[in-house]
Parts: C-alpha cells; sequence; structure tokens
C-alpha cells in the first residue's frame, strides 16, 4: 500500500534524491534508495523513458514517493500525473504552468533564482519553492539574504549541491530540504551496484540527525 499523499514536498525528507533514469533500472534503483532511508524520490522529465519510470516505480514501489521534477508545461503535469506521480516541481515557472500544477492536487514547488520571482509567487499564494540553481544562483549567502524581507517563503534548493554543502544549506531558517543526485554516481548505476547506491543514500539520509524541516 502506498503512504500518505504528502501535505508538503518540504517535509518529506531532508535530501530528495533527484534522478535521470531509464525505466528499466528505476525499480532497484528506487528500492535502494528507500532501503536507504530516502523515499522522496524525484525524476526528471529530461529522457524519453522518464514518464515510464515514474510509472514503474509508483506500481512496484509503493513505499516510496515518487515525482515528477523538470516539469515546464501543462502536458508534461498531466503525463506526469497519469503515470502516478505524487509531487511536481519545476525548474522555473509560468502563471500558465503555476495553474497547471496547482490543478493537479499534489504538493509542488515552482523554481525560482531571483527576488522578484519570489515575491510574485508569494503574490499568488505560493509559499513553498525550489531555488534553482542553488550553487549558481548565489547558493546559501544568497538565501540567507532572503530569510530577513521574506521569512514566509521555504525552500529546497537543487543544482550543485553535495554532501559537504547540505549541512550550511539546512542551517538555514528557510530552508526545509535540499535536492541532490550525489548519492547516484553514475559509475555506480552503470554497473547496477545498488548496495552502493543504498549505502549512499543512507548517508544522505543521516543529515537529518539534528535537523528539522521546517
Amino acid at each position: 500500500m502506498a503512504s500518505p499523499l504528502p501535505a508538503s514536498v518540504l517535509d518529506l525528507a531532508p535530501v530528495v534524491p533527484v534522478v535521470v533514469e531509464d525505466a528499466v533500472d528505476a525499480v532497484p534503483l528506487a528500492r535502494a534508495l528507500v532501503a536507504g532511508g530516502l523515499p522522496a524520490i524525484e525524476v526528471t522529465l529530461r529522457t524519453p523513458a522518464a514518464v515510464e519510470a515514474i510509472r514503474e516505480i509508483a506500481g512496484r514501489v509503493p513505499e516510496a514517493v515518487v515525482g515528477a521534477g523538470t516539469v515546464i508545461s501543462p502536458g508534461q503535469v498531466a503525463d506526469a500525473m497519469a503515470a502516478g506521480a505524487r509531487f511536481l516541481v519545476s525548474p522555473g515557472w509560468t502563471d500558465v504552468l503555476l495553474e497547471a500544477m496547482r490543478a493537479s492536487d499534489v504538493p509542488f514547488l515552482p523554481g525560482v533564482s531571483t527576488t522578484s520571482e519570489v515575491v510574485a509567487l508569494l503574490e499568488r499564494g505560493v509559499r513553498e519553492m525550489k531555488f534553482f540553481p542553488a550553487e549558481a544562483a548565489g547558493g546559501t549567502a544568497y538565501l540567507k539574504s532572503l530569510a530577513g524581507p521574506l521569512p514566509q517563503a521555504r525552500f529546497c534548493p537543487t543544482g550543485g549541491i553535495g554532501p559537504a554543502s547540505v549541512p550550511d544549506y539546512l542551517a538555514l531558517p528557510n530552508v526545509a530540504c535540499v535536492g541532490g543526485s550525489w548519492m547516484l554516481p553514475r559509475e555506480a548505476v552503470a554497473a547496477r551496484d545498488w548496495g552502493r547506491v543504498e549505502a549512499l543514500a543512507r548517508e544522505a539520509a543521516a543529515f537529518s540527525a539534528g535537523v528539522t524541516c521546517r
């Protein structure tokens, strides 16, 4: 039985794996991540096989909470929802995309990289956002500077984040979780070394110790 639909993407886990994977390996990869303590899995819509990968994980790994990332059109929202996605993440947003994501009735994170984008989303009643590309857009220093004037905005930074920088992000009052793919090294996935993926996922999940997702 699948776990309950989350009220917020930000409260799923301190680290959300960002997966670019084909449908063949999607299930064992998802099982390795879940076994390592990372049940929330964002499958990016960057390959033709992504929607099928979401469908496979949703249907065969019920303990996972699988979502769609790199969502950039209403059509992709529809495709992801039909495949069983339980949350949506976009690298940026427009009003058309925002309304499609809102109409999906699942949690969603529209992407931002500037203060004006954050304010525009707050005007539209959205308080939870993806900060992307995190490191290129200013990293922890930028997010820290937003916490004062815009404390109501909460973020999941993604883009260029690795294990060395995770604690600095999670220590910020406006950061609830981070996204990344360092627990999925290409050589391990290519070799189908799911034991290594599980071990790296367990290390990532340990970042929850002493950190409260706000």
